[in-house]
């Protein structure tokens, strides 16, 4: 990375924790995948964590993974993302797939996981090289004035998506979204351009679970990081503590 852009993405990024930061959550990132899986072992109201980032069921440090979490002002969790470096030289997001499905494979979902696989986007067999998953994305619906629904899901997205192609510079991103999500538009919010219908097949061919994969390629992730982020919306009636307090010392005009 040139200094250029180096200075450029640490702007970027400054700009963009401060704005999270005035919405009320802090952003912690790292790559000690234990303190990650104690952070998700609290959430006793999710499902358990994906072996894809459990520390006791797969290989994943520093070297090919780090994970995003927010925190609100009472230091509660609020957040979570996670990626992956995968090594697809010489093989498809296909053939990775099936090899591994018990890592994507949502648990309970399917009566066999051993018969299962997924299929469905043509984009399985043209993304190959140096991929990344990114996966776990949760964000608490209440609080926070309606996070979800001010942008803060994509600045967190380009959070982790700008640290992710500066430091390893892939190929290929991708995600799994269930079918509602990718209905809505989740792959925009995220920052993707492409989203492919796809789904899990069980033993006898049945459908076990819609989930529509998410993706980008490198010309795309160029151009993602291209574009300017956008601010996070102000919901009607609400302000930030320091508009509030603005506006409680802003001077009054007895004549107006």
């Amino acid at each position: 990375m040139s200094p250029s852009r180096l200075f450029e993405l640490t702007r970027q990024l400054s700009d963009t924790l401060t704005e999270l930061e005035q919405a009320g959550i802090r952003v912690e990132i790292g790559d000690d995948f234990a303190k990650y899986r104690a952070y998700r072992n609290q959430q006793h109201d999710r499902s358990p964590l994906y072996p894809m980032f459990d520390v006791t069921r797969s290989y994943v440090d520093h070297t090919n993974g780090f994970w995003v979490c927010g925190f609100n002002t009472d230091g509660e969790l609020v957040h979570t993302q996670a990626v992956r470096l995968l090594d697809l030289t010489g093989i498809s997001l296909a053939t990775h797939l099936n090899k591994h499905r018990h890592k994507y494979i949502t648990p309970d979902s399917t009566p066999d996981p051993d018969l299962t696989f997924y299929s469905g986007p043509d984009a399985l067999h043209i993304i190959t090289g140096k991929v990344c998953y990114q996966g776990d994305f949760w964000l608490r619906a209440r609080g926070l004035g309606g996070p979800r629904s001010q942008g803060t899901t994509s600045l967190l997205s380009r959070v982790l998506l700008e640290v992710m192609i500066a430091a390893w510079n892939p190929s290929f991103v991708f995600a799994l979204v269930p079918k509602p999500l990718a209905a809505k538009g989740a792959h925009l919010r995220y920052g993707y351009n492409h989203c492919d219908p796809g789904r899990w097949l069980g033993p006898d061919q049945q459908i076990t679970e819609e989930d529509y994969l998410i993706w980008m390629g490198a010309n795309d992730m160029a151009n993602f990081v291209g574009r300017t982020p956008q601010n996070l919306q102000r919901t009607t009636g609400m302000l930030t503590a320091a508009e509030s307090d603005r506006k409680r010392n802003a001077p009054t005009n007895a004549n107006a």
